[in-house]
């Protein structure tokens, strides 16, 4: 269990983005009391929303993927930077949490977090001495960083051997692709590469691991078959190391990292070898879901994994940004209060669901599909409408996003409400 108390007890006020002009300082667990409702105007816009229903449910389906599959999450914080959402990952059965570097890692281990995956190369001497004071500190923390070259092998050596160390740094050894990002691009060079791991004072090869999502592209075929074959990659490596014995032990992690595929990651992943094998999915993006991008990447997950999936409903999208109507200064447009500062816009503008009209609507209402946000400027987004559309002034316009990671660091608190957005509670992240 997490030990919270530091955050729930955090004063927020004014000076952070969606809270009430106006209203007195509180601690953060005092939000859900003030009887808030998005909806009445009680916050000012633009504000980020996670809606309790969908984020209960979204881990609920993952803990009941991973237990059907067979396999662990270690779900990447890096999404959210919230350690209350790591609890609640933590609570519903995640085995660990997934970072990218070693302030993410820091403030995991600050809240209690003892597994951790460092998804990405160790090398900065400061970076590698926190990972060793980390370490020695708290002798019940798991943790495994990547490994890719025998550069980076001498440059923790280097720092590893100014410090007294208690046990070995373990390290996963990345096998990459052609053109990809990090990671050895042969088995060759991967397997020299884990002999001299093998052979070091200061690291010990707990596994392998390799990230396929950037190569993904929705041709469901075409991905199922790079992934397996990528899948396929790291399983014979994982033979060959284990032959010759280069693996630390107890077990051996293997782990692959997307939220795209993860589905065929779990299929395909799990391997017989001498020592028990851990297979870890790192999918981070789950957890809010989004109405873009992981939308639709969901359908090939749900269409890959069989009719008792594709018959239940899939992720929920939990993450809203939603905005008022500022300008209708042509037919067909209307100018939102949100933009670049607000919401993601990396992979898909923000998506128009809902919207609502104080005095009209006792709820949202569906916004009609061909509602298209067209275009973003820091503060504002270019609403395209019919030319016939009842939208006025200070309406309200509800956006999904696509790629929670780049809505989540753009604010420092987020709200969660119910399903009538009535405010419950707040979530601080950790940029």
């Amino acid at each position: 269990m997490l030990n919270l108390q530091a955050i729930l007890t955090e004063t927020i006020d004014a000076r952070t983005k969606g809270f009430p002009h106006g209203a007195a300082p509180l601690p953060l667990s005092g939000v859900g009391a003030q009887g808030w409702t998005l909806l009445n105007g009680d916050l000012p816009f633009p504000v980020a929303v996670i809606k309790d229903s969908a984020l209960a449910y979204n881990h609920a389906w993952m803990r009941d993927f991973t237990t059907a599959t067979g396999v662990l999450l270690a779900p990447h914080g890096k999404t959210t930077m919230a350690p209350q959402i790591f609890a609640q990952q933590l609570a519903a059965g995640a085995w660990g949490i997934t970072v990218a570097n070693v302030h993410q890692l820091g403030i995991c281990v600050r809240f209690g977090v003892r597994r951790v995956i460092v998804a990405n190369q160790l090398l900065a001497a400061r970076d590698i001495a926190q990972v060793i004071r980390l370490r020695e500190t708290y002798a019940e923390l798991e943790l495994h960083f990547l490994i890719d070259s025998v550069a980076q092998l001498r440059l923790i050596e280097a720092e590893a051997s100014r410090h007294k160390m208690s046990r070995r740094l373990t390290a996963l050894l990345e096998l990459g692709i052609l053109g990809g990002r990090t990671g050895c691009r042969d088995a060759d060079t991967a397997l020299a590469l884990a002999r001299e791991i093998a052979a070091s004072p200061a690291v010990a090869l707990s596994g392998i691991e390799c990230y396929e999502g950037l190569q993904l592209t929705g041709d469901s075929a075409r991905d199922a078959a790079f992934v397996a074959g990528l899948i396929e990659a790291v399983k014979d490596l994982a033979l060959a190391c284990d032959r010759a014995a280069l693996f630390a032990g107890p077990t051996i992690i293997l782990s692959a990292g997307g939220s795209a595929a993860f589905d065929i990651v779990a299929r395909e992943l799990p391997a017989q070898l001498s020592l028990p094998v851990q297979t870890i999915l790192r999918s981070g993006c789950y957890v809010t879901h989004d109405s873009g991008f992981y939308a639709r990447m969901l359908a090939g997950v749900k269409a890959r994994s069989g009719e008792a999936w594709q018959s239940r409903p899939g992720l929920q999208p939990a993450l809203e940004v939603w905005a008022q109507v500022q300008s209708r200064p042509e037919a067909g447009l209307a100018i939102l209060t949100m933009g670049k500062r607000d919401a993601s816009f990396d992979f898909d503008l923000p998506i128009p669901q809902r919207y609502f009209r104080r005095g009209r609507d006792d709820r949202p209402q569906a916004a009609p599909a061909d509602w298209k946000i067209s275009a973003m400027n820091d503060q504002h987004a270019y609403l395209r409408l019919p030319l016939e559309a009842d939208v006025q002034v200070a309406d309200l316009v509800g956006s999904g996003i696509s790629h929670p990671c780049t809505t989540f660091d753009k604010w420092r608190v987020l709200f969660t409400v119910d399903d009538a957005y009535r405010v419950t509670g707040a979530i601080r992240t950790f940029f």
